[in-house]
This record gives C-alpha cells, sequence and structure tokens, in this order.
C-alpha cells in the first residue's frame, strides 16, 4: 500500500553521513517535531537528479524555509557515502541527506521502482512530500520519467 496524506510516515533506518562517520537515524524520531519537505530521487549523480531535481531544492531552500518549513530532507536508494558525496557536489548545507540504501523506507512507503533496466535494480520512486511532525501533508509522486510534481518550485506553491 502506498503512502497518502494524512498518512504518518513508517518507522525506518535511515543513514546519515556525519563528519563523524555514517550515523543510524530513525526515520519516526528524526520527522518529530518539525516540518520537512521531503525529495527523492532514482539516484545521486542521475542526469535529472543532478541537473534539476536537487538544484532546485537548493535554489528554493530560504524561499521553503521562509514558508515555514524546518528542514529540507533529500533521499534516495544510495549509501550514505554517495549522497554524501551528491550533496558535496550539487547540492548545499540547507539539504540534509538520509541514505535509504537497502530501499527500507521505499518499500515501507510503497514508493519503489524497479530500474532494472538501466542497470540500477529496486529504487524510490522520483516524489517529494511535505511532512508535519511525521505526518505526511502532501505527497507529489512523478508518473515514470517525468519531472514536474516532485519539484520545489510546485511545493512551494503547495505551502
Amino acid at each position: 500500500m502506498t503512502i497518502a496524506k494524512g498518512d504518518k510516515l513508517p518507522d525506518v533506518t535511515l543513514v546519515k553521513a556525519t563528519a563523524e562517520g555514517p550515523q543510524k537515524v530513525q526515520s519516526g524520531e528524526y520527522f518529530k517535531g518539525k516540518k520537512v519537505a521531503l525529495f527523492s530521487v532514482p539516484g545521486a549523480f542521475t542526469p535529472t537528479c543532478s541537473a534539476k531535481h536537487l538544484p532546485g531544492f537548493v535554489d528554493k531552500a530560504s524561499e521553503l524555509k521562509a514558508k515555514g518549513v524546518d528542514e529540507i530532507v533529500g533521499t534516495a536508494v544510495n549509501d550514505a557515502f554517495v549522497l554524501q558525496a551528491w550533496n558535496q557536489a550539487n547540492g548545499s548545507n540547507d539539504i540534509t541527506m538520509l541514505a535509504d540504501g537497502n530501499g527500507d523506507f521505499a518499500k515501507a512507503l510503497g514508493l519503489t521502482m524497479d530500474g532494472s533496466g538501466f542497470g540500477m535494480g529496486p529504487r524510490a520512486q522520483r516524489y517529494s512530500m511535505i511532512v508535519d511532525d511525521g505526518v505526511v501533508q502532501e505527497l507529489n509522486v512523478e508518473a515514470p520519467g517525468d519531472f514536474n510534481v516532485s519539484s520545489a518550485d510546485y511545493m512551494l506553491g503547495q505551502l
């Protein structure tokens, strides 16, 4: 079953790269008590993700925060080191990357896709959501191959 507006996020382990090394975080605890603009990409360093998705959230970070977002979080079925490198290369300190290396978060959300045709295996779909105190307020899932409703601009219109 796919997560829907009004649902609480599932509680699974994600990994955040820190200066001290990878740090496990529980999604149930991490999203508690704050408003988060969450976006997911099929893979770090992939064309649309690097050229459009992440840069949009970097460019619009101050506008999102001005509309009440406490934190901007990006996730993908990649390891924490890859997401950290991607954020350092294309992102900013305004974006927190949470790695879903085994795809547990994507599976629990019901938002997986099969990237086997591209040699990527199981991945998360491209989506964005506004999460307030762990509850999904808005959910924007892209059709395969599209990039429209998961953008930072689209999310700004929802806030």
